[in-house]
């Protein structure tokens, strides 16, 4: 396995030989809702020793229809994210849209998210580099994984080298995404490397909501990590099939902990093995 650089988010480094979980409900749907999964969440991952980092969108701007709920907005869901980390005690990352999001986002983010959408933005990748906090990179369901190198050397020349990718899929026709797991030892050459099990599985041609295939999200999440990803990021929800955003994809709460023990066992085989 490759060395690669690190990550730092907070109190959590990715890219430290410990599996890291980044996972929320896809759109902060309330600051109960956020607090109940993220107390869950650090929780099973205390007990099972991975780093945990709380993700929620507080504006979810790339929605299929314009109609769809997109959150409580900028102000109010950056403070919904900060009474996260100051009651539950895990750090927080949500995605900016703009070049005006990255200042506010990076008052209070641990974690800067540049959404698939907009891997190339050249100056939203700047703005976000130069608030010093730690970016993910989404790999763009139209990148190839080789070619995500220049988006990393984008937020690197702002003097910001705490950045890593997220791979999620690749568009397949018209509504669907396929993964190529060559992706993660490939982009392991030049940053630490996610894997989104959830937005991977999604069918996102599938008329005015998001579909998905939530039975595959185990499958892949396991495979990405015998592959050698260093986090997962998954959206999870306490019911999945009544969410404001992704319902089609986002894995039950309750489910969660069986899927981190498998993949971590994977993880801790792959890296014993490799030693």
């Amino acid at each position: 396995m490759n060395e690669t650089p690190q990550c730092q988010i907070g109190s959590v480094t990715v890219g430290a030989g410990q599996l890291v979980l980044i996972a929320g409900p896809c759109l902060a749907e309330s600051l109960d809702m956020c607090l109940v999964v993220a107390e869950r969440l650090a929780e099973t991952c205390r007990k099972l020793d991975i780093g945990y980092v709380f993700k929620s969108s507080y504006d979810k701007a790339n929605r299929t229809a314009g109609a769809s709920p997109r959150g409580p907005g900028l102000e109010k869901g950056l403070d919904w994210l900060a009474a996260v980390r100051e009651k539950i005690g895990s750090p927080i990352i949500s995605d900016v849209h703009d070049v005006g999001q990255a200042a506010p986002a990076g008052e209070v983010l641990d974690c800067l998210q540049i959404p698939a959408f907009l891997c190339r933005q050249t100056d939203l990748l700047l703005a976000a580099g130069q608030t010093g906090r730690a970016v993910n990179i989404k790999k763009g369901q139209f990148m190839a994984p080789a070619n995500m190198r220049f988006a990393v050397d984008k937020v690197r020349s702002t003097g910001n080298d705490n950045v890593m990718l997220t791979e999620r899929g690749t568009t397949f026709g018209y509504d669907l995404l396929v993964n190529d797991m060559r992706a993660i030892p490939i982009m392991h050459d030049f940053a630490p490397v996610v894997f989104d099990a959830t937005h991977s599985i999604q069918q996102p041609g599938s008329g005015s909501i998001t579909g998905g295939q939530r039975q595959f999200v185990p499958t892949l999440a396991a495979a990405a990590v015998a592959a050698g990803a260093d986090a997962l990021f998954i959206e999870t929800h306490p019911d999945p099939d009544t969410a404001a955003s992704d319902a089609a994809s986002q894995w039950p709460l309750d489910e969660m902990e069986t899927l981190l023990k498998r993949c971590l066992a994977i993880f801790r085989a792959i890296r014993n093995n490799s030693d």
